[in-house]
């Protein structure tokens, strides 16, 4: 969570210790070429970033070659996705073959080779 910050751009800032984890309030008063931006208290939210909450997540473990959820992901490197489906992640390699393809075929055309 980042501290709040108040003070004018260019001078003085004073932290104030961080809030609780949901909420806090930030004194802003900031300069944009010595016009004030914005003054007062705003609510500051440090939730987790998330997606739209649509339920769960598949992915395409490149380790062990089998889909998996989010219950059971593997580390982030061994791992392609989130798909909507388990059958969206199961045609992740083909999905990556393809779009490769497709880029080598832009790239070569870019440069002249498929003329």
């Amino acid at each position: 969570m980042v501290p709040a910050v108040s003070g004018q751009v260019g001078t003085d800032f004073a932290v104030s210790p961080p809030g609780p984890p949901s909420t806090s309030t930030v004194d802003v008063v900031a300069t944009n070429c010595g016009d004030p931006v914005a003054v007062g208290l705003r609510p500051v939210h440090s939730d987790l970033m998330n997606d739209s909450g649509s339920g769960g997540h598949y992915y395409w473990c490149t380790r062990h070659h089998r889909v998996e959820t989010d219950a059971d992901v593997c580390p982030a490197k061994h791992v392609l996705g989130p798909y909507p489906s388990a059958a969206d992640a199961e045609n992740a390699l083909q999905k990556v073959q393809e779009r490769n393809e497709a880029w080598e075929a832009e790239d070569a055309r870019w440069a002249g080779e498929g003329n």
